[in-house]
């Protein structure tokens, strides 16, 4: 599905990270690793196209990233801001996000995801009420509406989650990985997700 050669990046006058190369494919999960300020957002941002690399390519199957479209390198991307609006209900807020990123956003659908994500009960109240733990729940019910075998990118997405969040998110990993789609994650808590080999990249590792 993806192959980068080569990426390198850096912030001014400093390479964050140089000469990673790393390949994801059907039915994979790469857990991406490093210490604070390494470059781990910056990569994931570099892989979704909001952030041009300084140095190398990225390959969607057999077409190169520039030219391709989104019908050859399908992914969903959820980074560290949940991109919810205060004022809207969560209901509406998931709906929102919903019809921005193509997915079916039927009433039932939208009552699905928010109950797959134990967060239903707050789908009527603003936002703005919310804890953060709950935010970030609503953000990762995109996940749930996913039906394809995309690329998931994924920035802590455990971040604020408790121990029941954390775990149902792993089951939406493992269900996207069953049905041969891939994942790419940042964390830094331990990955606990069942029956699936999880490759790592420490950026640590190929620091310049």
């Amino acid at each position: 599905m993806l192959t980068a050669e080569q990426l390198a990046f850096r912030r001014g006058d400093e390479w964050l990270f140089q000469n990673v190369s790393f390949a994801i494919r059907p039915g994979q999960l790469l857990w991406l690793r490093g210490q604070n300020g390494r470059g781990k957002t910056s990569l994931l941002r570099i892989i979704v196209g909001l952030t041009p690399p300084d140095h190398g390519t990225l390959n969607w199957s057999t077409t190169t990233q520039p030219e391709a479209t989104d019908a050859v390198r399908p992914l969903t991307y959820i980074g560290h801001t949940n991109g919810l609006k205060d004022d809207l209900k969560v209901s509406e807020s998931l709906h929102l996000l919903a019809r921005l990123h193509g997915h079916n956003d039927a009433p039932d659908n939208i009552a699905n995801a928010l109950r797959k994500l134990a967060i239903h009960h707050r789908s009527n109240l603003p936002v703005r009420t919310l804890s953060q733990g709950q935010r970030r729940r609503v953000a990762l019910a995109r996940l749930a509406l996913e039906r394809e075998a995309s690329l998931w990118v994924l920035d802590e997405p455990f971040d604020t989650l408790d121990q029941d969040g954390i775990h149902i998110v792993n089951g939406l990993i493992e269900a996207h990985l069953a049905r041969q789609g891939s994942v790419i994650l940042t964390s830094h808590l331990p990955l606990s997700v069942s029956g699936v080999q999880v490759n790592t990249l420490d950026l640590d590792e190929v620091h310049a």
